[in-house]
């Protein structure tokens, strides 16, 4: 019998000595929802993990606590090393610089954090078919990544957070029997991801990319 799996969607890593891991620059549509992962080095599991809003990192204001009520909600994932950062009916005001992190606060070893930017449209420039996906072990999934005409020539990209690693189109990427074909159509403005043979290991998540942008598919449960 077939084993079930769920594919999430995500975006971005950066490089430096911070180990936390999140979007990068995410495009969403006004009266939408997001939810944004945050993913922690495992050593961070009991530690109090927060939203901070602003440019600045040493004057961003905290807007969301682990489990406290507010605007933004965050749950955290421990057994995963991961939180979400949860907002509902978004509007052109939430669009701006926000931080994931993970409160540390020595001098030595200061907080855990990633600053991500948020562009809320009311006709954003990246947007996928369907914002969720899931598949079965041996299977195959399709996920449709839709552009503007003012990104119909940048870099088309699946990307997989966990793994800091992409797949760009006009490539056939095979791994461990899962293989990954990413094929452009511009006159839709469209390019289309398929994974075939897959494997429970390629549960986690993921995210299209064009250019500077990235769109991420919600988790299904």
């Amino acid at each position: 019998m077939a084993r079930s799996l769920n594919l999430f969607g995500l975006l971005l890593y950066t490089s430096g000595t911070l180990s936390m891991k999140t979007l990068d620059h995410v495009t969403l549509s006004e009266s939408g929802s997001i939810t944004i992962p945050c993913l922690y080095d495992s050593q961070y599991k009991p530690n109090s993990k927060y939203w901070c809003e602003g440019y600045f990192w040493n004057s961003c204001q905290i807007t969301a606590h682990t489990n406290a009520p507010g605007k933004w909600t965050i749950t955290d994932f421990p057994a995963n090393n991961i939180f979400t950062v949860k907002l509902n009916k978004l509007t052109s005001s939430d669009s701006g610089y926000y931080w994931c992190a993970v409160k540390i606060g020595t001098y030595a070893n200061p907080d855990d954090r990633k600053y991500l930017y948020v562009t809320v449209k009311s006709a954003p420039d990246v947007f996928v078919v369907s914002s969720s996906v899931s598949g079965h072990e041996g299977g195959n999934i399709s996920v449709q990544c839709l552009y503007s005409s003012d990104y119909q020539n940048k870099l088309k990209q699946w990307c997989r957070i966990t793994h800091q690693s992409c797949y760009t189109v006009g490539r056939t990427d095979t791994s461990q029997n899962s293989s990954v074909q990413i094929s452009d159509d511009d006159g839709r403005r469209s390019f289309t991801v398929l994974m075939t043979g897959l494997r429970l290991t390629d549960s986690g998540w993921y995210y299209c990319s064009v250019g500077n942008l990235q769109v991420k598919i919600n988790p299904l449960t």
